[in-house]
């Protein structure tokens, strides 16, 4: 029966969520490594370019201060306005006092910390350097101090009248500010790609499921259609047999006859009914090999003809003048949807009227048409009829068809890749056309 919610099942919307959130998660996650990865690199270019810039502006300061014998205070603030530089400059041990040198108003003892840290850490020691001496030695290192991370350098210049102590710090606040920034920006792009990659995925994750949602409900129809009909030979058998154990011999008979009728029924029921369980699990495979469709055709036409006249229907039979190549195909399912079409158009066909089968080949391709001139089949359900259970005259009162005969026909014409489909015939009535190709 059809689900009267238009909702899915809960089982589908619990998967549908769970498949959604474990494709996030793990595109997610390669999302996050790569940036990591991404952020890594550049932090650490960043990191490189920023001591490149301060070993550069430090070997320009030492070069400056080398060939100067006299320290201009404008040059000194145009110097620290360009590079950031905290100084302190000890002239001979005479600290130069210029306040413009130390912008963030660190302590004596600040410098005197980078001191001792290049005398202990680089051996840059004012005692050992001789006022022989005509070259510079400096040393750069990291330098945290109080929460903060500076770079420094301790620098040592010979001048004629002594030594030159230069103790000098960056502050790295600009760098980690620029840091921020961009682990921010990253976070911000990583969180707006994963918030897109669940919407991609709720969507993409459903058009997976739903074809899935679709076979469990044609499915349940499908079981509780078949249910239904197995159903009514089954009480029919049961009463018969209940009423046999009060009927005379003569009512006894004709009740094992009906009860043989509605096995047989039941009997062609249930090979239908494996017939497309079959042909959903992809058990049944075709058995290719050339075959004469005419011939085919005209056995068909043999096997109903004495069935058409009984009934009083006019079968006739159209095949082309000139001769018709091999189809490769399968021979038995062929001769079933032939007997399905066929037997579908005498059920439906009044006494007088008329069938006619035919057959048209061209190109590659070969069309078989089985025309009837019954009541035909209005256009809403033209496609409709090729459905399990489906019944185009709910009135009909022909008890050996379930329904299920087009369904198979139309699965073994896609089997071949071939299309069926119907329309209507010229005058009144219904013609199926099939349509396969594979002519040799």
């Amino acid at each position: 029966m059809a689900r009267k919610s238009g909702r899915p099942p809960r089982i589908f919307r619990k998967l549908h969520l769970r498949l959604t959130l474990f494709c996030t998660i793990i595109c997610g996650a390669i999302l996050a490594l790569m940036t990591l990865l991404c952020l890594a690199f550049s932090e650490m270019e960043s990191r490189e370019s920023h001591y490149a810039d301060f070993q550069i502006n430090v070997n320009m300061l030492i070069s400056h201060f080398e060939n100067q014998s006299v320290i201009s205070h404008s040059w000194l603030s145009q110097i620290q306005a360009d590079t950031q530089f905290q100084m302190d400059i000890l002239d001979n041990g005479n600290r130069l006092a210029y306040r413009r040198l130390n912008p963030l108003h660190l302590e004596e003892s600040t410098f005197a910390l980078v001191r001792q840290t290049a005398r202990e850490t680089y051996a840059i020691i004012e005692e050992s350097f001789s006022r022989d001496s005509r070259l510079s030695i400096h040393a750069e290192f990291e330098f945290p101090y109080q929460g903060e991370n500076y770079y420094a350098s301790a620098i040592l210049i010979p001048k004629d009248s002594g030594v030159l102590n230069i103790a000098l710090l960056y502050p790295l606040t600009g760098l980690y500010q620029t840091i921020r920034l961009r682990r921010l920006q990253f976070a911000a792009a990583d969180i707006t790609g994963i918030l897109l990659l669940w919407s991609f995925f709720w969507v993409f994750t459903w058009r997976m499921i739903r074809p899935l949602i679709a076979s469990q409900q044609k499915q349940a129809e499908f079981i509780a259609s078949a249910s239904h009909e197995l159903r009514s030979p089954l009480t029919v058998m049961l009463s018969c047999l209940s009423a046999m154990k009060h009927a005379s011999p003569e009512e006894a008979a004709g009740f094992s006859q009906t009860i043989a009728q509605e096995g047989k029924r039941m009997g062609r029921l249930i090979e239908d009914m494996l017939t497309l369980s079959s042909t959903d699990s992809l058990h049944i495979t075709l058995q290719k090999e050339p075959v004469e469709l005419d011939t085919l055709l005209l056995s068909a036409y043999e096997k109903f003809q004495p069935l058409a006249r009984e009934k009083g229907i006019s079968l006739n039979i159209l095949l082309p003048d000139q001769w018709v190549p091999p189809c490769l195909c399968d021979k038995g399912r062929m001769e079933q949807v032939l007997s399905i079409l066929l037997d579908n158009a005498l059920s439906y066909t009044p006494a007088g009227g008329s069938i006619r089968l035919s057959l048209q080949a061209a190109s590659d391709k070969i069309t078989l048409r089985v025309a009837d001139s019954g009541a035909g089949i209005p256009d809403s359900e033209k496609k409709a009829i090729f459905g399990r259970f489906y019944r185009c005259d709910k009135s009909h009162e022909d008890k050996s068809h379930f329904g299920l005969g087009l369904c198979i026909a139309w699965e073994f014409i896609h089997m071949h890749k071939g299309k069926l489909w119907v329309e209507d015939t010229p005058g009144g009535g219904a013609t199926f056309v099939a349509v396969i190709g594979g002519l040799l």
